[in-house]
């Protein structure tokens, strides 16, 4: 009987922990739902940018356009010297902007997770009331345009979105429950700085929290139009983000400058608007939708910093 008692008490657990195959199944119809519904809109993209501009004046947007047609692709390999003069300047502002945040964050972070530095609670303070008060828009543009004369000019893109106090506290739960103080004590005792701690012992160990920060800050500096339309007048410094975004508000900001030597009102009128602006949407999203997988691994278990286990 002792035994029958010990079984079912070990096997207690495992019943508790059971998923029924009907719960089952409807969790894995709402996730397909989930995805469906980030997956779709996509798919109509791509179908709108390759559908003929006669098909979507008679029928709108369609998954199955009566006609299709390459000429919203073609119009933008005519003009792939705005385009990709637009592609890479968001290649400039994310690699560089990715790569100053992350080391702006990371430092931040590591001076904030030691519990021996005497300015731990203001510094924190500081990083923390940003998090619920905002000084708005007005004061950042009096801040950047006028008291830092970055009007067009590519910090203009790069310092506003730089280091986020989300990002910060990322890094500092990371570097206060992964590295031990005993190690930083003993590369003290070794005569190292504590630069060279930072980046001989904290950064190589910190791969997950610095590819998580480093994906949202790409994908920040990546989709970012907005700076762009408060600082940037200057046509040769705009973005793709901002470019399509002119599209969208005002699809003849490219004809207004075009390169196939038509005049003006030809080139409106050749022009298909609406497969274009669905066109170039589909060249934002591919390039940063091929670098993602390449960090998930990182991303999950930097989003999991800090989570509590069962």
């Amino acid at each position: 009987m002792n035994r029958k008692i010990t079984g079912s008490g070990q096997d207690r657990p495992n019943r508790l922990n059971r998923i029924r195959p009907a719960t089952n199944a409807a969790f894995h119809m709402i996730l397909l739902s989930a995805a469906a519904l980030c997956v779709i809109p996509l798919i109509l993209v791509f179908m709108v940018s390759v559908s003929s501009e006669a098909s979507l004046t008679a029928n709108g947007y369609r998954f199955l356009p009566d006609s299709f047609s390459g000429a919203a692709y073609s119009f933008l390999w005519n003009e792939r010297a705005t385009i990709l003069h637009a592609l890479w300047i968001s290649v400039l502002v994310t690699v560089l902007g990715t790569a100053l945040g992350l080391f702006l964050t990371a430092a931040m972070g590591y001076v904030l997770s030691r519990p021996v530095f005497r300015l731990k609670g203001l510094f924190t303070g500081a990083v923390f009331i940003p998090m619920i008060f905002n000084g708005g828009m007005l004061a950042n543009y009096v801040v950047v345009n006028n008291l830092l004369g970055l009007g067009n000019n590519l910090l203009a893109l790069i310092l506003p979105l730089c280091v986020s106090s989300f990002n910060i506290v990322i890094c500092k739960t990371f570097f206060r429950s992964t590295i031990p103080e005993s190690i930083i004590e003993s590369a003290k005792i070794d005569g190292a700085s504590q630069f060279r701690i930072f980046r001989s012992i904290v950064l190589p160990v910190s791969k997950p929290a610095l590819a998580a920060v480093g994906l949202f800050l790409s994908f920040g500096y990546w989709n970012d139009w907005f700076q762009s339309s408060l600082y940037i007048t200057d046509s040769r410094l705009f973005s793709l983000q901002a470019l399509l975004n002119r599209m969208i508000t005002q699809i003849q900001y490219i004809a207004g400058n075009p390169s196939a030597g038509a005049s003006l009102q030809q080139y409106i009128s050749q022009m298909p608007t609406e497969g274009v602006r669905m066109a170039i949407a589909v060249v934002v999203v591919i390039p940063i939708a091929c670098a993602y997988p390449f960090f998930q691994k990182y991303f999950i278990s930097g989003l999991t910093i800090g989570a509590v286990k069962g």
